[in-house]
């Protein structure tokens, strides 16, 4: 069974203390935002959590932001307006993760001869 080869649209933004990452619909939902700032924020992101990377960029690990991070690094600790300075602030990113074999069916043993 194929899977993979999903598009993956984020917005990385490199802060004082963190690196912060927030994942997007897509690159163009983020376009028509910066254009049109009455689109709400529910149609532009995916998922309303803010991860920091520690400082290793936006392809590491991924943990959530806890809101003592968000103060420090924004000012305050409200997701709808971090994620405003994140999307306004931030480089967005747009990867194609390859296609894998996964398993079929797990259950079923090694399917070695007997």
């Amino acid at each position: 069974m194929t899977r993979g080869n999903v598009h993956l649209s984020k917005v990385h933004y490199q802060g004082k203390d963190e690196d912060f990452v927030i994942f997007v619909d897509d690159v163009k939902a983020v376009q028509k935002w910066k254009e049109d700032r009455s689109i709400p924020l529910a149609q532009v992101v995916n998922g309303f959590i803010i991860f920091i990377t520690h400082k290793h960029g936006a392809q590491n690990a991924h943990d959530e932001a806890s809101k003592q991070v968000l103060e420090n690094e924004f000012g305050t600790h409200n997701e709808d307006e971090c994620m405003i300075k994140i999307l306004e602030g931030g480089i967005l990113q747009e990867t194609v993760s390859g296609e894998h074999q996964g398993p079929k069916n797990d259950s079923m043993g090694t399917r070695s001869a007997h």
